[in-house]
């Protein structure tokens, strides 16, 4: 072959092997498909979320990832009310409290009817049956607040009466037992705590020996009343305010209204003994027309707080009927029945809901109450009237 023909020959095959060399080294854009390309991972565990992209590519292939991921499709925008796509309704859960009730059953000459058992309640709410959730029947523990009223006033004017009402404040310890808890507030102008809640009757001659020499004329009733039930407003179990008191309030910052409803809803039976009846009978004759009426309203304090907070007040005369009074009222105190129930209306608006209680029989008829002469016994309930509801928002679904 000649030597002009071989060499174009060579350079033609040379020129062919550097074009195939530059063809396989061309970037994106230059014959290849637009994205960056990936290597396919070799091993599961370093794509744990492979089995959720489809079928799964073979060992040598690419994934092409696009460069700007796809814009989600704008949702149409919801009506005021109405859920928007993909969601189900919900409900929230609203815990409702339960509501108790102190209970007790005495008859006409002031015992307790004890052995009543939970299907002997019936319990209406604002006509509306309830359901009982809760009974107890049980002697526990009691926790008294003993409220002495003791002022220069009345001291100075009835002294004879004040020196009683210490000997009546001792009676009264006497008919607690060991286990009971036990405090005593004295007031005057202000309430004062003479003795914090101890089940030590040691201490008790301590603090009502300090009842001496009162500071002030005025008897802030109303207010004492208000402060003692703050401080048993978290106290659990059977409690109750055994007052000594004239019913008299001369300067309390709170009203009779708004005492009135403190009372209520203090779910904490209140028990005053009247000293006004007394004093009525040692002033005979030197007492003037304007102080008798202002022993009147007295009393019709007392009585209206007793029956609101399912208590009871006693108006003794005598010195004789004051252990009977005592024992009466422990043993009320005792023997209460605890009943509680979740209303049937969950409307939380504050307002005050009227509550019934009645005793029943198996059948649902009135309960008859027989002596053990077989002779039908006439009784009567001392709860409370009713309960405020509690304030908030109603929850619908």
């Amino acid at each position: 072959m000649r030597p002009r023909i071989w060499i174009p020959m060579l350079v033609g095959v040379v020129l062919l092997g550097v074009f195939l060399l530059t063809g396989q080294s061309q970037g994106p854009g230059q014959g290849q498909p637009t994205g960056t390309v990936v290597p396919k991972k070799t091993t599961p565990a370093q794509d744990p979320d492979s089995s959720s992209q489809g079928p799964k590519p073979e060992v040598g292939e690419t994934v092409v990832v696009p460069r700007s991921p796809t814009p989600p499709k704008k949702q149409k925008p919801h009506k005021p009310g109405e859920l928007p796509p993909g969601e189900v309704p919900y409900s929230i859960a609203v815990s409702v409290d339960l509501v108790t009730f102190d209970v007790a059953v005495e008859d006409n000459n002031g015992n307790v009817i004890p052995g009543l058992k939970k299907g002997n309640f019936h319990l209406v709410e604002d006509g509306v049956p309830q359901t009982l959730q809760t009974f107890d029947a049980s002697e526990a523990p009691m926790t008294v607040v003993l409220v002495v009223e003791f002022n220069n006033l009345f001291q100075r004017l009835y002294s004879q009466t004040w020196f009683q009402t210490l000997n009546y404040s001792y009676g009264f310890v006497q008919t607690l037992r060991k286990e009971d808890w036990l405090a005593i507030v004295a007031y005057d102008l202000r309430p004062e705590i003479l003795l914090d809640f101890t089940q030590n009757r040691d201490q008790v001659q301590g603090a009502l020996s300090r009842l001496r020499y009162p500071a002030f004329s005025e008897a802030c009733l109303f207010d004492a009343l208000a402060d003692t039930l703050d401080r048993l407003k978290d106290v659990a179990g059977k409690k109750g305010i055994v007052v000594l008191t004239t019913g008299v309030d001369t300067f309390s910052k709170l009203t009779y209204d708004k005492t009135m409803r403190r009372v209520k809803e203090g779910e904490v039976p209140i028990y005053p003994i009247s000293l006004g009846q007394v004093m009525r009978i040692m002033a005979e004759g030197r007492m003037s027309g304007s102080r008798e009426m202002t022993f009147l309203q007295a009393d019709n304090a007392l009585k209206t707080f007793a029956s609101d907070s399912g208590g009871r007040a006693f108006f003794p005369r005598f010195d004789g009927e004051m252990p009977g009074v005592f024992q009466t009222i422990s043993s009320l105190m005792r023997n209460q029945y605890t009943i509680g129930f979740v209303p049937s209306n969950p409307n939380k608006d504050g307002k005050f809901r009227k509550v019934k209680i009645e005793l029943v029989d198996n059948q649902g008829n009135p309960l008859k109450v027989v002596d053990q002469r077989g002779k039908e016994v006439k009784f009567k309930v001392v709860a409370k009237p009713g309960y405020y509801a509690p304030k908030g928002e109603a929850v619908v679904n």
